[in-house]
């Protein structure tokens, strides 16, 4: 069957096709994507076998709790109904095990209050999410040395929820803001945002937290300034008097802050006790050990392997939050990755090279449709002109208006002539002829170099552009640019047209 597809695939397709389609008499050539439809992809029956027996016989986690199927009739454990000093004994518990200061005082009361009684089926969920994410968080966290409560910080940043955004922009699992990600590793693009990616941005929480706690000494501390800015703890302490404890400083912290550390304390009790509550897991789509991960050989869709391996794409979706566009783009000296459950990595990693072959081929048809990839850290400024509205100007630049609003902190849809709009573009726009030239030459010629004076409006890549088979980062090396966002109008630029 492999080899009938390769010869469908390299121009032989006429006579399977007639033979096979609907119309025998026809005398059009088949579609090489039509080989979909001809096609079953298996996987290695030894190996398909090796992967069953090493999940039954290492990852046998036994009968399910009997608890979870009799949710609806466990009573509801008000915790205002519990005494005091039950909250203060199980957080000593708690406390005498880790490095943190789980201190029980009324504030952190209330907000136990609020994951035990108010917000009882965001917890079920979380306690189920916690199977798939709490393995990969904790293997991270040993890696760095650091303590392993550090996992509910994610429950207090996002309720692992890995593409929950913040009304200032924050992102992921582990709420990067957008610079502090790429300071801490993180590549942001139009296909792929890292801070969505549950693996790389746990590298860079961890990498982060090791420097807050090298800086700060003291686990609260390091916490805070995670949520606020080192900044803004270190405006505390002196604004305290030179305080060095949370909880002396917490009245000069930001107020959302000042919640921070107590949510946090409240989490780790909620986690430990929450059976002691009837709180119990909502099952995951998946758990840790259901699924695999695969370095990615070619650029591919989640439609398209949703077709190959039989998976469906909010599934991918769920397991591959960091792709943007359910695109998976290939990126020289960058490597991505698929995770998918075990069965169907089988699938897919024994018929790969077929696969990426369908792929490329369908790709190639549909590339004036697919976004182009562009750097995040591409950033401009767009003077809003009369009679301009959000929509128009997100299609322009090929994002979302709810980006545009959240990278400018703009609650609703107004905008006004003149104002000026920060936009982080995943496409070129097309350029405005519309504009009076300028009286400058653009470009100057000088033996087998140009010279080109940068316009208004002008990015590196739409440079690029005018000069076939030079990018973007040829006109950085060649210019010394660092960062494609400091290009100013009339600058000269030096191009090397034939290079």
């Amino acid at each position: 069957m492999m080899k009938n597809l390769l010869t469908l695939l390299l121009g032989g397709l006429t006579t399977l096709a007639m033979a096979t389609g609907p119309d025998k008499d026809s005398t059009v050539a088949p579609h090489p994507s039509d080989s979909l439809l001809l096609v079953t992809f298996e996987d290695d029956p030894f190996a398909a076998r090796l992967d069953s027996l090493m999940t039954i016989s290492l990852f046998d986690f036994g009968a399910p709790d009997s608890n979870l199927f009799v949710l609806d009739s466990l009573p509801v454990i008000n915790s205002s109904s519990i005494p005091d000093s039950i909250f203060e004994y199980r957080l000593a518990l708690l406390d005498a095990q880790t490095p943190f200061d789980l201190t029980y005082n009324p504030i952190v009361k209330r907000y136990i209050e609020l994951y035990t009684d108010r917000r009882r089926d965001q917890v079920s969920r979380m306690l189920g999410l916690a199977e798939y994410y709490f393995p990969m968080f904790e293997q991270t966290l040993d890696k760095y040395d650091l303590p392993l409560e550090l996992k509910y910080l994610a429950i207090v940043e996002s309720a692992l929820n890995p593409q929950a955004r913040s009304h200032v922009g924050a992102q992921g699992l582990w709420q990067f803001m957008y610079a502090t990600a790429r300071l801490n590793g993180l590549n942001i693009s139009s296909y792929v945002d890292e801070r969505c990616d549950p693996i790389k941005s746990t590298e860079a929480a961890c990498q982060f937290l090791s420097k807050l706690y090298e800086i700060f000494g003291d686990w609260n501390l390091a916490l805070a300034a995670y949520n606020s800015g080192p900044g803004n703890v270190s405006k505390a302490i002196r604004r305290s008097g030179g305080k060095r404890n949370y909880w002396e400083i917490r009245p000069y912290l930001p107020r959302e802050t000042a919640g921070y550390v107590p949510a946090f304390i409240a989490v780790n009790y909620t986690m430990a006790y929450a059976q002691d509550h009837n709180l119990y897991p909502t099952p995951p789509l998946y758990n840790y050990v259901q699924v695999d991960t695969i370095k990615v050989k070619g650029r591919i869709t989640f439609d398209q392997i949703s077709k190959f391996v039989d998976i469906d794409s909010e599934e991918l979706k769920w397991l591959n939050p960091s792709y943007r566009y359910g695109i998976i783009p290939m990126v020289k000296d960058q490597e991505h990755f698929l995770v998918l459950p075990i069965e169907q990595a089988g699938q897919f990693i024994s018929n790969e090279d077929t696969i990426y072959r369908i792929a490329q081929v369908e790709l190639e048809e549909k590339k004036q449709e697919m976004p182009q990839y562009v750097e995040q850290d591409t950033r401009i400024k767009h003077k809003v002109r009369s009679g301009q509205t959000l929509g128009g100007i997100a299609e322009k630049y090929g994002v979302s208006i709810s980006d545009i609003r959240r990278w400018n902190g703009l609650r609703g849809n107004m905008i006004r002539s003149g104002q000026y709009l920060t936009i982080y573009p995943r496409k070129v726009p097309q350029q405005d002829n519309s504009k009076t030239a300028s009286s400058k030459p653009v470009v100057q010629k000088d033996g087998d170099k140009e010279y080109y004076t940068v316009q208004q409006g002008d990015t590196l890549y739409n440079i690029a552009q005018r000069y076939p088979g030079i990018s973007a980062d040829n006109i950085m090396q060649w210019n010394n640019i660092k960062r494609a966002s400091s290009l100013r109008p009339g600058t000269k630029l030096v191009i090397y047209p034939g290079s």
